[in-house]
């Protein structure tokens, strides 16, 4: 019944109460203001405005008509995004490794949600033994995680080298424990720095347990012992620690999408595409994705 183009007019004057700096703001001229709140006048059968040569002013009515303006451009909006955006629809439960999660994927899973508005995402952060096991038994259709290189289980992204890493200047004796950082159990990087200190005969101790990475960073910085980190994902102000420590190698690790044993869903594949296109290249450095407003991520490994 009401043209958006005048209501945009109409509301671009009753924001300003000025024809003239309405059209500025729009691009077109004054004249051409007036036409439009005239025709929305006669559509609407009342007056909106009380103009003199001073003063803009809007009627009781014209203030009626602002909030109701609002309310059928928002919808105007929403109708033209649904029917013209993709037409893949449905809930799709994505889940992310903490660290991961400080990565790129937060400004891709942004930019799926505008090109698929229709997808109803849901995110779950969580270490990645339990993301898998969410995967198997259907309660995620796919996730990305850390997972010993050669198991072959899901798609590989990107395969990176794991690190011990602390506050710049830390030293080991050598006759003291190490002292470890680390994530609650079950927890991948836990599990294998346990072991290669084990294998190569070194004491340890574990000085913090923590529950995410931020928690991780922030021990390491206090200088209570060492974490494990993926080297692309290294914290500014930590640094990762030389051969001449004398600590065990910790090898590699497989970041990996993992996705239901079924085949996937149309709106699952093109969110893996989505993530393998923008965080494959090896020599990415991930410490400081372009993040897009509002989208923190806290959690788990």
């Amino acid at each position: 019944m009401y043209e958006p183009e005048l209501l945009r007019t109409f509301l671009a004057v009753a924001q300003s109460l000025s024809f003239t700096r309405a059209g500025a703001s729009l691009g077109i001229a004054q004249s051409t203001v007036s036409q439009q709140v005239r025709k929305l006048e006669q559509a609407v059968g009342r007056p909106l405005f009380v103009r003199d040569t001073r003063s803009v002013t809007l009627t009781a009515d014209g203030d009626a008509m602002a909030g109701f303006a609002r309310s059928i451009l928002a919808a105007h909006e929403e109708a033209a995004g649904y029917f013209t955006g993709s037409g893949l629809s449905g809930r799709l439960r994505f889940g992310v490794t903490d660290d991961l999660a400080l990565t790129p994927v937060p400004r891709i899973l942004w930019d799926f949600r505008q090109q698929y508005p229709r997808v109803d995402l849901e995110l779950t952060v969580s270490q990645s033994e339990l993301l898998q096991r969410r995967v198997e038994s259907g309660h995620l259709d796919v996730a990305f995680v850390k997972q010993a290189p050669g198991q072959q289980r899901g798609r590989l992204v990107r395969r990176d080298r794991l690190v011990w890493a602390g506050v710049a200047g830390a030293q080991l004796g050598r006759d003291w424990p190490v002292p470890l950082i680390v994530y609650q159990a079950p927890s991948i990087t836990r599990s294998l720095g346990v072991r290669v200190l084990e294998q190569a005969g070194l004491p340890y101790r574990v000085r913090c347990t923590v529950r995410s990475v931020l928690g991780a960073a922030a021990a390491a910085r206090a200088g209570l012992g060492l974490a494990i980190f993926t080297r692309s994902l290294i914290p500014d102000d930590l640094v990762e620690l030389p051969a001449e420590a004398g600590l065990p190698d910790l090898g590699d690790i497989d970041l990996v999408l993992l996705t239901k044993q079924r085949i996937a869903s149309d709106a699952v594949e093109a969110l893996v595409a989505a993530i393998i296109a923008r965080t494959s290249d090896q020599g990415a450095n991930w410490s400081h994705p372009d993040l897009p407003p509002r989208s923190p991520l806290h959690g788990r490994e």
